[in-house]
């Protein structure tokens, strides 16, 4: 009988992690150094990936950094290769990076919807292709895991891009799960809620975090470690046969 310890553990996997400097990137970093994979971070600034990567070798975790905008195809295709290099093949890809703007429809910018699918749709499926492509389906195996939003799954008010962008991450994971499952792939995508980070301070802010937590099940935010135990289950053996779902990390705020 497999323990649930060994099905849980990465020792010997490696993962390459965008927007892993901060945030719910660098929570699924701590978790799946913690349990043994060799890390790569990416982000655009050198200096948040600097700290990470202090803060996570302290914790005893493997981990290097590659500095990229995943806007750019060109960032994309240097940090797949460099990645592929310095882990000597990708097990595990964390799609993370994104950003969200908030406006009414009808004033909404094009510019910001622009850059919003760029990087949070345009960029995962690159990223993905080439992983795939150059790593996993010539190793006959991978885990990649998209980070969609509960906003992907609802029609919130005045972030219409950021809903429409998530929800594309949705279906993109349906897509490539099915496509790529014949290759030992499983793609799958967590959808948080409302989570402490520096992409949601402003909308905690202006909304009040007591009156957020009031609003959810559970009557609280999501934390530092709340993000976790979803996120090595679908990277470890143990998810092995869960492929093409969306699992909401929310307190049960999508099911009222």
């Amino acid at each position: 009988m497999t323990k649930a310890n060994e099905l849980f553990d990465l020792s010997g996997k490696t993962a390459l992690i965008t927007g892993g400097s901060r945030g719910l990137g660098l929570q699924i970093a701590e978790v799946l150094g913690d349990n043994g994979a060799r890390l790569v971070i990416s982000s655009r600034k050198e200096t948040d990936l600097q700290d990470a990567k202090a803060h996570l070798e302290a914790r005893g975790i493997s981990v290097d950094y590659i500095v990229a905008d995943n806007r750019k195809d060109d960032d994309l295709v240097a940090l797949s290769d460099q990645s592929i290099a310095k882990l000597g093949r990708v097990d595990i890809l964390v799609n993370n990076a994104g950003a969200t703007w908030g406006s009414p429809a009808v004033d909404h910018a094009m510019e910001a919807w622009d850059k919003l699918m760029d990087l949070n749709v345009r960029s995962v499926f690159r990223l993905s292709q080439l992983i795939a492509r150059d790593s996993m389906i010539p190793n006959g195996n991978g885990r990649i895991l998209n980070l969609a939003s509960i906003a992907g799954l609802k029609g919130n008010k005045g972030i219409v891009a950021y809903n429409t962008s998530k929800a594309a991450v949705v279906n993109l994971t349906r897509a490539l799960a099915h496509e790529w499952g014949e290759h030992g792939i499983t793609v799958n995508a967590l959808a948080p809620g409302m989570f402490e980070s520096k992409m949601t301070a402003g909308t905690l802010d202006a909304l009040g975090r007591e009156n957020v937590a009031a609003q959810n099940p559970l009557g609280r935010i999501g934390g530092s470690e709340d993000l976790k135990g979803a996120a090595l289950l679908y990277c470890s053996d143990a998810g092995s046969m869960i492929n093409g779902t969306t699992l909401a990390i929310d307190g049960g705020l999508t099911a009222i």
